[in-house]
C-alpha cells in the first residue's frame, strides 16, 4: 500500500494533486497536466513573466509545451492496475483549508475559486470550468477563503466597480444609487491602476534592496579594513614603544657606565693624592722627631755644631690642590637625569592627549552628522590650556591656564622661541585635528581664534597677527559688534553681542563656526580645507582686559 502510495505521489500533478492528465514537462524538469499549467501560466500572462509553480524558476518567455508521451503511457499503466483508487488523505480539506463547496461528507481541498461563481472547486468539480465553453469567461484564482467578500450586503450581487470618491468596492445597482455622481470605474480598471503604483512602490523598493545591499557590502568592508587598520596600527605602535623603551635603557646604561668610570677615575686620583701626603705626613713626622731631639740637646756646642747638618724643609706640593668648599660629586648628573624625566613626561602628556583624540575620532563611513543644537555640540567639547610658552610677556595666564589678562608691565617669562614678541597673543597647548568645541569668555576686544603652529612669533607683521594672514582665521568680538577676519580681509558680522562664544571646529570637513553659546545663533561659518593641526588662538588688546576658555554652563 505504500508502494502504491509512492508510485501515485510520483506520477501526480504538483497543482491538481491527482495523476498526471496530458502531461508534459517544462525545461525545468517538472511534469503537470498541460491544462493544469496552462491555467497557471494564463494568470501569469498579465505579469509579463511565467514561473515553474514548484521551484518557481522564471520564464522570460512562455515555454511550448508538448505531450510527454513516456509519462502518459506510464499514467495510463498505473489506471488500470487501479492505484487511482481513493483521494490520499493529503486531498482531504483540513481546518486551513479552502475545502470544495460542490464535495458532499468529506471534502476535498479546493484548487481553484472562480470570482464570477464565487465558489471554490476541487479538481473534479473544476473540470466543467475546463470543458464547457459556458465557463470561458469566467476568472480563476487560487483558492481564497474570502470570496463573500466580494458581494455586496445591500444588493446581493458581485461588486464588480470601484467608488474612487469614497475609496471602497461597490456593486453596479450602487453606482446608480447611493453613489451617483461619484467618480466610478471597473474594479479591473482601479486594479489595474493600483497595480501599476505598487509596481513602481515595488520597483522603489527593489531599488533601495540594492542599494542597501551595496552599502552593506561597503560597511563590511569598512569593518575589515577597520580591524585590519587597528591590528597594524598596534602591531606598530608595539614596535615604536619597544624602541623607546629600549633607547631609554641603552641611555640608562650609558648613564651608568660612565658615572661608574667617571667614579673610578676620580677615586684613584684621590686616593693617590692620599697615599702621597701620607708618606709626606710621614715624613715630615721624622724630621720633627730629630728637631725636637735637637731642641732638647742642652750642650750648646753640640747644638751649634749639629744646626747646620739640618736639611731645609720643602713645601707641600699636594695641599694646593685640595680646595675646601662643599662638594656636589654627581648631584648634578641626578639633576640632569630629573630634568630629563620632567621634559619626557611634558612630551609625553601633550603627545598622549593627541593620541587619545585621535584613537577616538577615527573616522569611518559611517561618521556623526554635524551638530543642530547644544547638546550635538557638546559631544565634541574638549579640553583646552593656554600654553605659557607662546603668550607674550605682556600677558598673565591663571585659571590653570585658561583665562589670559593683559598686564601693564611684562611677565616673568623665560625665554622661548615660540612665544609671540610684538602682538599681545597666546596659543593652545593642544593640537586641534578632528571635531572640536570649546566656549571663551572674553571682556574688552579679543580675537577668538584657530590657528597652525607655524604661524611666525617675532615681530608686528601681519604674518604675526591672527586674522591677518592665510594660515590664521580669527573672529573679533567687542560691545561694538563681530567682525571675521582671515587673510587681512575683515568682514562684519550681525548678531547679538554675547560674553561668551562657541567655537566649533570640524578638521576634516573644513568646517569653523561661531555663535551665541547661551542660544547656540550661529554667528559665521567658514567652509574651507584645513591642511595642518590648528591652534586656539587668543588676542587681548589692551590693559585690564581678558578672555577665558571656560567650561560650559
Amino acid at each position: 500500500m505504500e508502494q502504491n502510495q509512492l508510485d501515485q505521489e510520483t506520477f501526480s500533478c504538483s497543482i491538481c494533486l491527482d495523476l498526471l492528465k496530458d502531461p508534459v514537462t517544462i525545461p525545468r524538469g517538472h511534469s503537470y497536466c498541460m491544462r493544469c499549467i496552462e491555467a497557471h501560466w494564463d494568470e501569469e500572462d498579465q505579469k509579463g513573466i511565467h514561473s515553474c509553480p514548484q521551484c518557481r524558476e522564471i520564464f522570460t518567455q512562455r515555454p511550448i509545451l508538448k505531450r510527454n508521451t513516456m509519462l502518459a503511457v506510464l499514467v495510463e499503466q498505473l489506471k488500470k492496475t487501479g492505484l487511482q483508487a481513493a483521494p490520499a488523505d493529503h486531498c482531504f480539506a483540513g481546518p486551513e483549508d479552502v475545502a470544495c463547496d460542490f464535495c458532499t461528507g468529506r471534502k476535498l481541498k479546493a484548487i481553484k475559486s472562480c470570482l464570477f461563481c464565487l465558489a471554490s472547486y476541487c479538481e473534479k468539480h473544476l473540470q466543467p470550468h475546463y470543458d464547457s465553453a459556458t465557463f470561458k469567461k469566467h476568472k480563476l484564482v487560487e483558492p481564497s477563503k474570502n470570496l463573500q467578500e466580494n458581494i455586496c450586503s445591500d444588493h446581493d450581487e458581485v461588486m464588480k466597480m470601484f467608488c474612487r470618491t469614497d475609496q471602497n468596492c461597490i456593486c453596479y445597482l450602487c453606482s446608480v444609487e447611493q453613489h451617483k455622481g461619484h467618480d466610478t470605474v471597473s474594479a479591473a480598471a482601479e486594479r489595474t491602476e493600483r497595480q501599476r503604483e505598487l509596481e513602481e512602490r515595488r520597483g522603489n523598493i527593489l531599488h533601495r534592496i540594492q542599494d542597501g545591499e551595496k552599502d552593506v557590502k561597503l560597511l563590511q568592508q569598512e569593518v575589515e579594513a577597520i580591524n585590519h587598520s587597528a591590528d597594524k596600527t598596534v602591531e606598530d605602535s608595539e614596535k615604536i614603544f619597544t624602541e623607546l623603551i629600549r633607547l631609554i635603557q641603552k641611555r640608562r646604561s650609558d648613564v651608568k657606565q660612565q658615572i661608574r668610570s667617571q667614579q673610578e677615575t676620580e677615586v684613584s686620583r684621590v686616593k693617590e693624592l692620599q697615599e702621597k701626603l701620607e708618606q709626606e705626613i710621614t715624613e715630615l713626622k721624622k724630621k720633627e722627631a730629630e728637631l725636637k731631639q735637637l731642641l732638647n740637646t742642652e750642650d750648646h756646642n753640640q747644638f751649634l755644631h749639629s744646626y747646620p747638618s739640618l736639611s731645609a724643609l720643602s713645601e707641600s706640593t699636594h695641599s694646593s690642590s685640595i680646595n675646601i668648599r662643599p662638594l656636589r660629586h654627581f648631584e648634578d648628573v641626578t639633576a640632569a637625569v630629573s630634568e630629563l624625566r620632567d621634559k619626557l613626561q611634558d612630551i609625553l602628556g601633550d603627545t598622549w592627549t593627541n593620541i587619545s583624540w585621535t584613537i577616538t575620532e577615527v573616522e569611518t563611513l559611517v561618521s556623526d552628522p554635524e551638530p543642530t543644537n547644544r547638546a550635538g555640540f557638546l559631544k565634541y567639547l574638549c579640553e583646552i590650556t593656554l600654553d605659557p610658552n607662546t603668550a607674550n610677556t605682556y600677558l598673565l595666564l591663571s585659571e590653570g591656564n585658561r583665562k589670559v589678562t593683559v598686564m601693564n608691565k611684562p611677565q616673568s617669562y623665560s625665554s622661548h622661541p615660540e612665544r609671540f614678541t610684538n602682538w599681545w597673543q597666546v596659543l593652545s597647548r593642544e593640537s586641534l585635528n578632528r571635531r572640536h568645541y570649546w566656549e571663551v569668555e572674553w571682556k574688552g576686544e579679543v580675537h577668538v581664534a584657530v590657528v597652525y603652529n607655524n604661524i611666525s612669533r617675532v615681530g608686528s607683521g601681519n604674518e604675526c597677527k591672527f586674522g591677518e594672514n592665510e594660515i590664521s582665521w580669527a573672529l573679533d568680538v567687542s560691545q561694538d559688534g563681530y567682525r571675521f577676519g582671515h587673510n587681512n580681509i575683515w568682514t562684519s558680522i550681525s548678531g547679538p553681542v554675547s560674553s561668551r562664544i562657541g567655537v566649533y571646529l570640524n578638521h576634516s570637513a573644513g568646517i569653523l563656526s561661531y555663535s551665541v553659546s547661551e542660544t547656540m545663533t550661529l554667528l559665521h561659518r567658514v567652509q574651507t580645507t584645513f591642511t595642518q593641526p590648528l591652534h586656539a588662538g587668543l588676542w587681548v588688546n589692551r590693559t585690564g582686559n581678558s578672555a577665558e576658555i571656560c567650561k560650559p554652563k
